[in-house]
């Protein structure tokens, strides 16, 4: 089975938003996800915005290591160990890894890290698993652009 490997430029939307977003649509296909990111604070940031994505939207979640970590559909991690079973997985944080067993990755990263991500999008030549795409902003919306 083909990894799908998504490159989202975040240059409009807050990352946490973003990540929201994202998480909406994962939860909605029944998956569950696993959002990384190596700063405390940013994850911190992270789960303040799910929080408060609102009564009709609220995405439950939780951190790796506390209890009930296994249980949570969506689980913020330093690293891409997916305790909670995700499918999906969420680098936030910018910072290209391997993520082998993920059905699909996001990377999001901001244009002072395009050219890490253009290099990680480079080093997926030739590599028949991995099935990539580029996202960009335009005009408050995502838009497939590769």
């Amino acid at each position: 089975m083909k990894q799908k490997l998504d490159f989202w430029q975040v240059t409009a939307d807050p990352l946490e938003k973003v990540v929201a977003l994202i998480a909406r649509r994962v939860l909605g296909e029944g998956e569950r996800l696993l959002v990384v990111a190596g700063d405390p604070q940013a994850r911190a940031a992270i789960s303040q915005s799910l929080w408060q994505a609102g009564p009709e939207s609220f995405l439950a979640h939780g951190e790796a290591g506390e209890p009930g970590a296994e249980r949570q559909p969506i689980l913020l991690a330093g690293e891409p160990v997916a305790a909670n079973g995700a499918s999906h997985v969420v680098l936030a944080d910018g910072q290209y890894r391997e993520c082998p067993g993920f059905a699909r990755v996001f990377l999001l990263f901001p244009p002072a890290l395009a050219p890490a991500a253009r290099a990680a999008w480079a080093a997926q030549d030739g590599r028949a698993e991995i099935e990539r795409a580029y996202y960009a902003q335009e005009e408050g919306r995502w838009v497939k652009k590769r």
